[in-house]
């Protein structure tokens, strides 16, 4: 693992896990915390703790990175990851951040919100997954089929998870990692000097059953599998993963969404929504919008946001021209201005 110039990394031990921990020192009494999304680690969040003048924290979830690998039990929604990420705050005397979640992470930080309100100063969601979970729903958070169909761990693919698995470092073929994360992370044109810690991020990922990408079961709808209950893909299920309660909290701490317009794993018709793929004929025997129309995922965090808004709480959204799914890699300095202003103004 190659940490960056003043970044230290060490072994936190909790009574859930054993984590992987990056930190960079800074000012103020309440530290920036961030969480990395899926197929990723801590590693992606190194440049900005540099450029950060508040003190800052990176954890690897469990099976990522350095951090010990467990099983996830996906029929508890991201807890498992949430619990772990608190564990880690409690472990290390931290009893207030400010936590920033890309993509998975985003999930794990609303999650966090409900059930660890008191660690929450403020929320900062970097293309997050929407609060109904990835896939099978409707704009109002409705699943389309009891069972989640075309949604969890049946949707990925298995030769990507392969050459995960491989530690494949080719760019040779488009299920490589390094060709998903130029065409999927990131907008066209992006480079970056650190590209081989990116690969090492992703490649640090575990795989099975228990893990990324997880279990699946079959099912009577189209597309023939539905959401199972362990590893990685089945926690954002909307069978298990619904954070939409973070409206009726009591305390709102505030929040700020950061997502690129470019985006192309979360969005409103998102190539990674079996329901996408079948509506643009990649995967046959679609049933039709009536039945299996795409997410709207970008609608309904703005629904939920407003709501929360509505509610009594604050939140901005940042949309970033030709950015992709990495905002804080690809725009660092617009990122860094909008999370310090929230960090200020909370």
């Amino acid at each position: 693992m190659t940490t960056f110039e003043g970044i230290t990394a060490s072994r936190v031990e909790t009574d859930r896990y054993a984590a992987n921990v990056l930190e960079h020192p800074g000012e103020g009494e309440v530290p920036v915390v961030f969480i990395h999304g899926n197929v990723s680690s801590s590693l992606f969040w190194q440049p900005m703790m540099q450029d950060l003048p508040v003190r800052s924290l990176a954890i690897d979830l469990r099976g990522f990175g350095d951090s010990e690998t467990k099983p996830v039990d996906a029929s508890r929604g991201v807890r498992d990851f949430s619990d772990d990420v608190a564990g880690v705050l409690d472990a290390q005397g931290i009893s207030r951040a400010h936590l920033v979640g890309w993509s998975l992470g985003g999930g794990v930080v609303m999650q966090l919100m409900l059930d660890r309100p008191d660690l929450v100063a403020t929320a900062t969601l970097v293309s997050p997954v929407s609060p109904y979970g990835f896939g099978g729903t409707r704009r109002d958070g409705s699943l389309l089929t009891p069972d989640g169909a075309g949604t969890g761990g049946g949707g990925a693919n298995p030769d990507f998870v392969a050459r995960l698995a491989a530690g494949d470092r080719s760019n040779d073929e488009p299920t490589s990692p390094a060709n998903v994360f130029a065409g999927s992370y990131v907008a066209a044109g992006y480079t970056s000097e650190h590209m081989d810690t990116w690969l090492d991020a992703m490649l640090s990922t575990k795989t099975g059953e228990d893990n990324y990408p997880g279990t699946a079961t079959t099912s009577e709808s189209w597309p023939g599998f539905a959401a199972g209950d362990r590893g990685v893909l089945n926690t954002l299920s909307p069978t298990h993963f619904n954070t939409a309660g973070i409206v009726d909290l009591a305390d709102k701490p505030d929040i700020l969404w950061v997502r690129g317009d470019a985006d192309a794993i979360v969005g409103d018709e998102s190539f990674f929504d079996l329901n996408t793929l079948g509506k643009h004929g990649i995967v046959p025997g679609w049933p039709g919008e009536d039945v299996a129309p795409p997410q709207p995922m970008l609608a309904q965090t703005r629904d939920v946001l407003q709501a929360y808004q509505a509610a009594g709480g604050r939140y901005r959204e940042v949309v970033l021209e030709g950015v992709g799914h990495s905002a804080h890699l690809e725009r660092p300095e617009e990122f860094k201005a909008a999370l310090l202003s929230l960090i200020r103004d909370a």
